[in-house]
């Protein structure tokens, strides 16, 4: 590709944006927080000036934030350079035309395992003073604020609106 048609494609989505019918805010948000809540699992892309990864991880999406523990791994290597990282929720449909996701591009901050933030994620995965203890390794807990959600929802152009929405946070 020649760095114009690289620009062309880039810019897809943002052409079509700007006509599209757009949703209003509280439904759309009432949309990602049911669609957020009915999944458990993302994709966490991080990035550093040596290393890209995108790590398939349990989440818990709480007050408008993600909630995610790990045992540890290379996203660790990224996050120490940079907090800046992205989301991806999505339905595992092979169907055009019934396609939903959600893409969260927001900041990772690793919560203090001595917190009450901490305490209260762990307690709601049902992870006690004691299992945390018989755990063989030590466990860490990522909180993502959302900068930015898009919705992508095909079904939506059924009820005249765009099929990609978004939120600036």
């Amino acid at each position: 590709m020649t760095p114009e048609e690289f620009d062309e494609a880039a810019e897809y989505w943002t052409e079509g944006d700007a006509t599209s019918a757009r949703m209003p805010e509280d439904e759309l948000r009432k949309a990602i927080d049911a669609f957020l809540g009915e999944h458990q699992i993302c994709a966490m892309a991080t990035a550093s000036a040596d290393l890209v990864r995108c790590t398939p991880l349990e989440y818990a999406y709480r007050d408008g934030k993600f909630w995610i523990f790990s045992e540890g791994g290379l996203k660790f290597h990224a996050l120490k350079e940079n907090r800046n990282v992205c989301l991806a929720v999505f339905e595992p449909s092979y169907e055009f035309g019934k396609l939903e996701s959600v893409q969260v591009t927001g900041t990772a901050e690793v919560v203090d395992p001595m917190s009450e933030e901490f305490s209260r994620a762990a307690a709601e995965k049902k992870l006690t003073g004691e299992k945390l203890e018989k755990m063989r390794t030590k466990l860490h807990l990522i909180e993502v604020t959302p900068t930015r959600i898009d919705y992508l929802c095909s079904t939506l152009r059924k009820r005249g609106f765009g099929v990609r929405q978004w939120i600036e946070l």
